[in-house]
């Protein structure tokens, strides 16, 4: 007869903040050199396209980011690999698999937030029992540790 491991909130949730920081700055960083790869091919691809390509360069970063974050959550894994290092895994509220849509959403939302509320958006992080932030609650998703 098989067990089921249910851990307690305590656990699930151990260190949660602290882990997600740091996933994020790894995912910025990875990120940040997709990006650097994606501009020079599209500089490359602007001197073929008489310089249409480049129209495409101010909107790399949120592209990759997108793409990133859709693709990986949506993984084997189901966590970007700033999560995966950090032992963290992106769940969604309701038991189903996250897709890339999850994924995609929960990136711009971040960045979204982010940008009209300051990182004073990590705050509320503090004052939920599973410390969520305002974006994982509207998408309805938590972040918790890798059992």
């Amino acid at each position: 007869m098989a067990t089921i491991d249910v851990l307690p909130l305590t656990t699930r949730y151990d260190a949660v903040r602290r882990k997600r920081i740091f996933a994020f700055l790894i995912d910025v960083m990875i990120v940040g050199l997709l990006s650097l790869f994606a501009h020079l091919v599209v500089g490359v691809l602007g001197l073929f396209t008489f310089g249409l390509a480049w129209l495409l360069w101010g909107a790399i970063f949120p592209i990759v980011a997108i793409l990133y974050c859709g693709l990986t959550v949506a993984g084997a894994r189901q966590a970007t690999w700033g999560m995966a290092a950090m032992g963290l895994i992106f769940r969604v509220d309701n038991g189903m698999p996250a897709n890339f849509a999850f994924g995609a959403a929960h990136v711009v939302l971040f960045y979204l937030s982010v940008s009209f509320l300051t990182p004073l958006i990590l705050l509320v992080s503090l004052f939920t029992p599973r410390k969520r932030l305002l974006h994982d609650m509207v998408l309805g998703v938590v972040i918790e540790n890798v059992v």
